[in-house]
C-alpha cells in the first residue's frame, strides 16, 4: 500500500468517521485495530473488503474532497451514451466543488432530481447538496443535513459507478477508486481515465 501521507483523511475525528461508516461484523473488528483512517482503509482493502474500504474513505474525506471523489469515480465508468441529465448532475457537483456556493449546491440537486436519483452522477450531485447548511427550500427555516449524509450519498455514487455496465468489474474498479481517493487525500486531483469499453 501507499505510504504517502494522507492529511485530508484526518480532518474528521476518527470516532466520528467510525460512527458514520457504521461498519459491522468482521470489518468493524478489523478497523478497531487502527487509530486512523488510512491504515484502516488499507487493512480493509488488503483483506478483500473493498466495498467497506470505499465506505470508510467516503466518510473520512472532508465534504468537498468527498464530492470530488464521487465525481471522479462516476466519470471513470461513464458510458458513451450518458443522458444529459446525468451529465448535468456530475458537472453540477464539480461546479459546487469549485465554487462551494449555495446556488451551485442547489443547482446540483436540481440536476439530480431531473436524473431521478438513479445514477452515480445523480448521487454525486446529492452529495454536494447535502454538504451545505440546509436541506430546506429557500425562504424556509434551515434544516441542516446530518453529518453522515455527504458520505452516504458519495458512497452510493461510488457503488453505482463500480457496478455500471460490467458488474463483474466491481472489485477492480473499487481498487482504482481507492487509489483515486488516496491521491485526493494527499492533496491531488484523483483523476481517473475513462474506462475502456470491452
Amino acid at each position: 500500500m501507499n505510504d504517502q501521507p494522507l492529511p485530508k483523511l484526518l480532518a474528521t475525528p476518527w470516532e466520528d468517521v467510525l460512527a458514520r461508516a457504521a461498519l459491522t461484523g468482521e470489518c468493524a473488528a478489523l478497523v478497531q485495530a487502527h487509530t486512523e483512517p488510512a491504515a484502516a482503509i488499507a487493512g480493509l482493502e488488503a483483506a478483500g473488503f473493498v466495498t467497506e474500504a470505499a465506505k470508510l474513505m467516503a466518510h473520512a474525506l472532508p465534504k468537498r474532497e468527498c464530492v470530488w471523489w464521487a465525481c471522479m469515480c462516476a466519470r471513470h465508468t461513464t458510458p458513451p451514451d450518458l443522458p444529459d441529465a446525468d451529465a448535468a448532475s456530475v458537472a453540477g457537483a464539480e461546479d459546487w466543488v469549485r465554487k462551494q456556493t449555495d446556488e451551485s449546491r442547489r443547482e446540483a440537486f436540481e440536476h439530480a432530481q431531473h436524473a431521478n436519483f438513479g445514477t452515480a452522477e445523480a448521487w454525486a450531485a446529492v452529495a454536494a447538496f447535502w454538504s451545505g447548511d440546509s436541506m430546506s427550500p429557500l425562504g424556509l427555516p434551515k434544516t441542516p443535513p446530518a453529518p453522515h449524509l455527504t458520505g452516504t450519498a458519495a458512497i452510493g455514487s461510488v457503488t453505482l459507478a463500480a457496478v455500471r455496465t460490467y458488474p463483474a468489474r466491481r472489485d477492480e474498479r473499487l481498487r482504482r477508486f481507492l487509489a483515486s481517493g488516496r491521491e485526493i487525500a494527499a492533496g491531488g486531483a484523483g483523476r481517473l481515465p475513462t474506462e475502456e469499453v470491452a
